[in-house]
Formats: C-alpha cells, sequence, structure tokens
C-alpha cells in the first residue's frame, strides 16, 4: 500500500464519523494538556524555591534548633529551645571565618490597621540581620543598634503585609500598627523577594529581638529561634559549617553528632532537599495526568475496535481483491497513530495556553520547556501503537470468506 493510499483512507475514515472521532480525540487532548500544565506547574515550583533559596545568598547557613519530643512523638524541627545568645555570641567570637551573624525570635501574632487585620510572622532580631539575610529597604530604614538598645517598639514590615494593612501602593512608614494590641511604629518596608507563603519574607514583620522578648515570648528568654550566620565567602561554606557544628556540639556536651540537638544547615543543602521535593511533586502530578491519558487511550482503542466490527465486511472484500494482512494492519495502527498525532497537536497548544494564562494572573507559576512537549508527544505515539495494535491485530486476522458472510 502506498503512502498516499495511507492518507486517503485514514483521511475518509476518521471524517466519515467526525463526531465519534473528535469525541474520542477529546479524551487524549485533555490528558497531554494535563500533562504539559502539571509538569509544567511542578518545574515552576522548583524554579520558584530555588530561586527564593538563592536569593536568601549563597554563603549562608542556619542553624535552628532540635526538636521536641513528646510520647514518643516528635515534633518539627525547630520546635525545642536548645539554642541561646551565648551560642551564638560564642559563634561570632571562635569561628574565624565568620563575617556576620544575626540571632533570631520569631512568634506569629495578630495585626491591626484601623479596620484592617492579618496574622504575620514577627521576627525578632539585630541590626545586621539585613545584611546576613540580604534584606533590601525600599523606604523608610531597617532596625538600628539604638532600637534594639532601648527596646524600640518599631517594626519594619514586608511588601505583602503591608498590602494588606494598608492598600496597594501607600508607604507605611510612619504609621502606627497594633501587634497583640501593643503600638508600634512602623519605620520601614522591604523590597519583594518573592514567595507565596506567608512564611516568606514578603509577610515578615521585623521587630528588635529585645522588644519581641520583653512583650511576646516573656522577658528575660534566653533561647532563640533561629542563628543565621554569613561565612566570609562561598568556599568557606562548609568549612564553617562544620566549625559551627564542632563548636555547638561541645558546649552542649554532646560526643555523638548523631544526637545533635541542633541543625546547621546551607543554601546548597536547602536547595537539595527542596528540589528532591518538588521533583517528586512534579512526577506525581505527572502521572496523575496520564493517567486521564490512558483513559483517552482506551477510548481510541474502543472506537477503533468498534470501527473494525462496522467495516468487517468491507475488509472482506479488501482480502479478497488481493489486500494482505500487513496492509489491513497498517490502515487501522495508521487510524489510531493519527488520532493521537492530532490530539497530541491540539493538546500541546491548549496546554501552552493554560500554563500561560495561570501564570499571567498569577494563579500558579508553570514553566513548560521544550523537553516535557517532547515527552508529551512522545506519549502520544506510545498510546496510538500500543492502544491501536490489538485493533489492526484483530482486523488483519480476518478471514476473508468470514468477513464477506458478517452481516
Amino acid at each position: 500500500m502506498k503512502l498516499h493510499d495511507i492518507f486517503t483512507e485514514v483521511y475518509t475514515s476518521l471524517s466519515s464519523n467526525k463526531i465519534r472521532s473528535g469525541l474520542t480525540m477529546l479524551g487524549v487532548v485533555i490528558g497531554i494538556s494535563s500533562v504539559i500544565v502539571l509538569v509544567g506547574v511542578g518545574k515552576g515550583a522548583t524554579s520558584s524555591i530555588t530561586s527564593s533559596i538563592s536569593s536568601l545568598g549563597s554563603n549562608l547557613i542556619s542553624v535552628a534548633p532540635g526538636s521536641t519530643s513528646s510520647s514518643g512523638v516528635r515534633s518539627a524541627m525547630g520546635s525545642a529551645s536548645t539554642l541561646t545568645q551565648d551560642d551564638a555570641d560564642a559563634i561570632a567570637a571562635e569561628v574565624s571565618s565568620v563575617s556576620e551573624l544575626a540571632s533570631v525570635v520569631t512568634t506569629r501574632q495578630q495585626i491591626t490597621y484601623k479596620s484592617s487585620n492579618t496574622n504575620a510572622q514577627i521576627i525578632g532580631t539585630e541590626p545586621n540581620y539585613a545584611d546576613v539575610r540580604n534584606i533590601i529597604i525600599s523606604s523608610g530604614n531597617f532596625i538600628t543598634t539604638q532600637d534594639q538598645k532601648s527596646v524600640s517598639k518599631i517594626a519594619v514590615i514586608g511588601p505583602s503585609t503591608s498590602e494588606t494593612l494598608f492598600g496597594e501602593g501607600v508607604d507605611p512608614v510612619g504609621k502606627t500598627i497594633k501587634i497583640n494590641k501593643i503600638q508600634f511604629k512602623v519605620v520601614g518596608l522591604t523590597q519583594s523577594k518573592g514567595g507565596s507563603t506567608t512564611d516568606s519574607s514578603d509577610y515578615a514583620v521585623y521587630v528588635p529581638m529585645a522588644t519581641v522578648q520583653r512583650y511576646f515570648t516573656g522577658q528575660g528568654t534566653l533561647s532563640i529561634s533561629n542563628i543565621y550566620v554569613k561565612a566570609v565567602d562561598e568556599n568557606s561554606v562548609n568549612t564553617t559549617k562544620t566549625a559551627i557544628t564542632n563548636l555547638l556540639l561541645e558546649r552542649h556536651n554532646i560526643s555523638d553528632s548523631s544526637s545533635a540537638d541542633f541543625t546547621a544547615s546551607t543554601q546548597e543543602d536547602l536547595t537539595s532537599s527542596m528540589s528532591s521535593v518538588s521533583t517528586t511533586l512534579s512526577l506525581l502530578l505527572g502521572c496523575i495526568a496520564g493517567i486521564s491519558l490512558l483513559v483517552g487511550g482506551i477510548g481510541i482503542m474502543n472506537m477503533m475496535l468498534t470501527t473494525v466490527t462496522e467495516r468487517t465486511r468491507e475488509i472482506g472484500l479488501r482480502k479478497a481483491v488481493g489486500a494482505k494482512r500487513k496492509d489491513i494492519s497498517i490502515q487501522f495502527l495508521s487510524e489510531s497513530v493519527a488520532l493521537t498525532f492530532i490530539s497530541g497537536i491540539i493538546g500541546a497548544g491548549v496546554g501552552l495556553a493554560v500554563a500561560k494564562i495561570l501564570t499571567s494572573l498569577n494563579v500558579l507559576t508553570s514553566v513548560i520547556t521544550w523537553q516535557s512537549i517532547v515527552y508529551s508527544f512522545g506519549i502520544c505515539a506510545f498510546v496510538g501503537i500500543i492502544f491501536g495494535i490489538y485493533p489492526a491485530n484483530k482486523a488483519a486476522k480476518l478471514k476473508p470468506i468470514d468477513a464477506l458472510r458478517y452481516e
């Protein structure tokens, strides 16, 4: 059978029942577009996480307390109170590769301004926190040494919290907010660093650490939530992390590092961990989308089996005039592949459009790569061949005499 004849037969067969062909293709279209969109969402999440972590600085080391355990149930990392300000002071004094250091005490409180309110993370910290964590001030100023010494009731807020309380485009500097019913004067607004979770820096409210300890966590509290350390350069990050770990193990009288009551991690550790999670998420989303593609493939097989039944006499006639089994098999397999190929083109177009719309509306960030499109078309070809083989073989195995007698 010539290639031109195959194309002609495929077109005639599929166009003879447009509604049935269209409905059959719809399942594959939905599957392909779902694969492209969901895999893109997964890659977008990976890109967003990596970008957010990288924005904190490549030579940053985070030291967090360990986890608490109650009745055999272990809480999340950082829930214990095993780090103190003395630990932070010791790191600054004894680890020579430390460039800057900032201690942090965190809590969540309700913040109000007139009729607006929000629940935000309050970060009690020191003046050099802005340098350590790459916090850039867009208006006003950050916490000063005098603010820390005088236990001032001042606050520096993130852009998302500012927008929630004051509205879009309003400079909050100079305004007075209430944190847990206590008045605080806003002295600074930070630049946006991205991130949609309420724990991102865009939603944070920065207050002098001494103020947080006095009014929210208890006056004289020595335990701290985190220690952020900036190494002198990228090459000394790992050696600095090791030195900090050894120093704290010695200070906490712990001989076995696996029993440490704290965790020291670098940006590379965080990126690797979060990328692993988001990659797993991408695979999971891709598998979920693949299920709809599988259903579409089953629909194609069902249509092709129906077509074989309807065209039994035609198959018998073709064989009677000399058509070989190979010719019949190629004819029906070509129809199956054509269905999935056309569906793949439409599905790719729909997927790209949906991904672009979601990204433009800031609903989700979807990153589409040419690999995901090639992957989708590869699945299309696989579905077309796999789900077309059985109907094609069934048609090819029909005996001419039995096919001609079929009513």
